[in-house]
Parts: structure tokens; C-alpha cells; sequence
């Protein structure tokens, strides 16, 4: 190996957030294994990129059958892994299944050979060829939803896949690891190795990675960004966000309400496309802040495990408290937090459960307006017009996706064009559509995925000219 990766047989513990304890041990992965794992990588790539495509969608497709033939035993998992309530998991894999499907679905027309000219004298085409190995960097709050965005382009257009899971979550990446395995692809072709952050950057700096996909942290992904750098590989930074909505006056309160309390606070307020603040026209802003504490005194903030819970802990008490030190800036510099965190018996200080918080009275010069928070709390500001709502709006150095509410198609468009953000959704929030390019501005990202563009990303395009003499 020419970059030289130092790694010992250390444990690396998982902290359940649901009661403080070591939920799992993980060896990391040694410098003799990752060879060992390369090497089969590499074997592996050659001989499946030669299948026909069909077969390779054909045994893809037998992988969604066996990740989703274990939902219950993944709920529970990830219930104690990462604090989601049970309840809510199906989501997620039923999320997998969808942009899996939609991946496959197109495959085949996407990876066909383009041909430009072919008669008795020339020949000219364009194929795609698979890059060789793809490194998946995945976090924890969605890694079965933030895998698949990269696992399954990859593997149907002929590459070998390494998995590293957030060690909040590694047991994750031995249930994608097994569905392959049980799907009856290749040994080698998919593989997971556990590993720390200064390794991790070694593994991406390593000659034989060709395409790298992280989800996490800027500064990481700026990390990232450095250990490929002079590689000339690709890769796909999906960073934070500050997701913003505007509901207007002709917006439908009661639906509106429903929604964005859900895209606020659901699985914690830890997702990348959460709504984290909220830009409400003055005409309803009295009665959208009323509808919407409402909803949200209704969470029941509990044990995950508990089949009435629809708010479980953070993922830490660290990630807790962070959130509980932005609440506590934002009031101290005048803002009104709205909810009684009284109300939630399990909210008592320095823990992983942390009620859900409305901040009233906020402007952009508290960092809970204008910072990542990843928490189960939303800043509301009433707005004037829908160029205010646009200049807020736009007053952030990330760009993910922002949300519209109105019955105006022209109205959102027109909106959303003004918005510097990878996605537009006009009364839709916190989703991702796989036919859609799922792909981030300013500090929010760097490249895309899903879509028919992911092929893009996850091939070389090779072109013949040929002609008789």
C-alpha cells in the first residue's frame, strides 16, 4: 500500500442513547485486513463489471428483497443505536426501497451504449465503463437512506463498493454487507471496514479508491476534500444544511402546520433537509404559531423502544446538550422559547432526551438562525413580503433545500428561483424524490446523487471511433 494505514485490533464502543449504555463493541479494521479487503475489491470489480447489465439488476434487485425481509430486527437496532422510535423505521427502509427501484428501473437505458454513427464504413459509440472501487463514508441518522443514494448506482453500473459506517451505527453496514451477500452477488463486491478519522482520510488518499461519498460534518467534508485532492477522483459531499420555509398567506394552515412540525421534529430534528427555521407571512403568523405549538405539545417524548413514543433521544447527550446551549444563546440574546419542556417528563437536563423547542422573536444575528442546530428546535420569524422571505431566506451559507407554501404554482416558481439551494419543494418538505438530483449549494455540498445523473457520477465515459480502411 502506498499510503501507509496504522491500525491496531482497538474496540470502538456504541453508546446507546436510549439508556447510556454500550450497546456494541467494533473492532477496527487492521492494516493487514483493508489489504486483504482491497485486494478482493479489486478481484472482485473485474469480474463483475463483465456481467450483463441485466444480471446485475437483476441480483441488485434481490438486495432490496433481503434488507427488507429483516425490517423488525433493523428497527430495533437502529431504535438503540441512534434513539428513533420504533414506529418511525419503516420509513427508512421503505425509503431504500423506493430509490433502489428507481435507480434500477433506469439502469439499463442509462448504461446502454450511445451510438453517434454506424454504417458499412464507421462505427462511433460511447460506453460506460464502472470507475473500479467506491468508498461510502455514512453517517448515522439515515444510514440505510444516505447508502443507497451511492451503494446501488454503483453496483449495478459494475464498480466494488467499501462501506465505513459511523460507529454510532455499524451494525448497519453488516446488514447491507449480508443483504449483498445473501442476493447472491460476488463475494468482495461489497464489503465494510471500520474505521477511525485519520484512517479514514488514509483510505481516501489510497491509489486504489476511485470514487469517494461522504455524508457529515463541513469541516470533515472539507477534510475529505484535502485527502483526495491531486488523486483526480470524484467525489460527493453531502454537508450541512439550514433548511428554510415560508408559508404565505394563501398557504393552507392546517396541512402546512401537519407538515412542517413533521419536517421540524421528526427523527429528532437530525436530518440534513430538517426544516430549521421558519419565515411566516404577517397576515397568518398569529394563527400559524398557535396551530403549529399546538401540533408540537403533542410529541411524546419517550424511550424509542415504546410503540406510543414520537420523539425519541438525540443521538447523545453531547448532541443534546449542544442544542440546549443554542436554546439557551438565542433566549439570552431575546428570544421567547414557546414550549414548557416541563410538559416532557423525560427532558431532565444532560441527557440524550431533549423536548422540542419553538423559538419566538429571533432574527439573524442569533447562530439559531443561521447554524446547523440538528436538533429538535425551529426559530419562527413573520415576515412582510416574499422578497424579505427570499432575503432571509437566502441569508445563509448553506443551501440544501428550502420549502414554499402556497397554491400558487407560479408564485413558487417564481420564488424558488430567487432561493440558493439544491432543491425547491412547494408544500413538501424533508424528502427526497429519487428522481431528482439530490445535490447541495454553498457550504451545503459538492456533486449530487440519485436521479439519472447518479450514473454521472459513478461511470467513465469510453468512446470508440472506428472506421474501415
Amino acid at each position: 500500500m502506498d499510503t501507509t494505514i496504522s491500525m491496531t485490533h482497538e474496540l470502538i464502543q456504541t453508546i446507546s442513547p436510549v439508556d447510556n449504555s454500550v450497546y456494541h463493541e467494533q473492532p477496527l479494521t487492521t492494516e493487514v485486513e483493508l489489504i486483504t479487503i482491497l485486494e478482493k475489491a479489486k478481484k472482485a470489480q473485474r469480474d463483475w463489471s463483465k456481467q450483463p447489465i441485466a444480471t446485475r439488476i437483476s441480483l441488485c434487485n434481490q438486495i432490496i428483497y433481503a434488507l427488507m425481509s429483516h425490517q423488525v430486527a433493523i428497527a430495533e437496532e437502529l431504535s438503540w443505536q441512534m434513539g428513533r422510535p420504533l414506529r418511525y423505521t419503516p420509513g427508512e427502509m421503505n425509503g431504500f426501497a423506493e430509490r433502489a427501484s428507481f435507480i434500477l428501473e433506469c439502469a439499463e437505458r442509462k448504461l446502454e451504449t450511445i451510438t453517434i454513427q454506424e454504417n458499412e464504413q464507421t462505427k462511433r459509440f460511447i460506453r460506460r465503463e464502472p470507475l473500479g472501487i467506491a468508498f461510502m463514508i455514512v453517517p448515522w441518522n439515515y444510514p440505510y437512506l444516505t447508502a443507497v443514494n451511492s451503494l446501488i448506482p454503483a453496483l449495478v453500473s459494475g464498480n466494488a463498493v467499501l462501506i465505513k459506517p459511523s460507529m454510532q451505527t455499524p451494525l448497519t453496514a453488516d446488514r447491507i454487507v449480508q443483504a449483498c451477500k445473501d442476493a447472491g452477488l460476488p463475494a468482495g463486491i461489497c464489503q465494510q471496514v471500520f474505521l477511525n478519522h485519520d484512517n479514514t482520510l488514509n483510505l481516501v488518499k489510497h491509489e486504489d479508491i476511485n470514487f469517494v461519498s461522504f455524508t457529515g460534518s463541513i469541516a470533515a467534508g472539507k477534510k475529505i476534500e484535502q485527502a483526495a485532492s491531486g488523486s483526480f477522483i470524484d467525489i460527493n459531499l453531502e454537508l450541512g444544511a439550514k433548511d428554510p420555509a415560508y408559508v404565505c398567506q394563501d398557504a393552507n394552515l392546517d396541512k402546512s402546520i401537519n407538515q412542517l412540525v413533521d419536517g421540524v421534529f421528526f427523527n429528532s430534528g437530525q436530518s440534513c433537509c430538517a426544516v430549521e427555521r421558519l419565515y411566516v407571512h404577517k397576515s397568518i403568523y398569529d394563527d400559524f404559531l398557535q396551530g403549529f405549538l399546538t401540533k408540537t405539545n403533542s410529541y411524546k417524548l419517550a424511550s424509542p423502544l415504546l410503540a406510543e413514543t414520537t420523539l425519541g433521544p438525540m443521538v447523545s447527550t453531547d448532541a443534546a446538550n449542544f442544542v440546549r446551549e443554542e436554546i439557551n444563546r438565542a433566549t439570552s440574546m431575546g428570544a421567547t422559547a414557546c414550549i414548557d419542556s416541563n410538559l416532557f417528563a423525560e427532558d431532565e437536563g444532560n441527557t440524550a432526551y431533549l423536548a422540542p423547542q419553538v423559538l419566538t422573536n429571533v432574527n439573524h444575528s442569533m447562530s439559531i438562525m443561521k447554524e446547523e442546530s440538528f436538533g429538535p428546535v425551529v426559530g419562527i420569524m413573520s415576515v412582510d413580503s416574499d422578497s424579505q422571505a427570499v432575503e432571509f431566506m437566502n441569508d445563509s451559507r448553506y443551501g440544501l433545500t428550502a420549502s414554499i407554501w402556497t397554491n400558487d404554482f407560479d408564485r413558487a416558481a417564481r420564488i424558488g428561483d430567487q432561493l440558493q439551494t439544491g432543491t425547491v419543494f412547494m408544500n413538501r418538505c424533508d424528502y427526497l424524490d429519487p428522481a431528482l438530483a439530490w445535490t447541495g449549494v454553498k457550504d451545503s455540498g459538492k456533486g449530487y446523487a440519485l436521479s439519472e445523473l447518479s450514473f454521472e457520477r459513478l461511470t467513465q465515459p469510453k468512446s470508440f471511433y472506428m472506421r474501415t480502411l
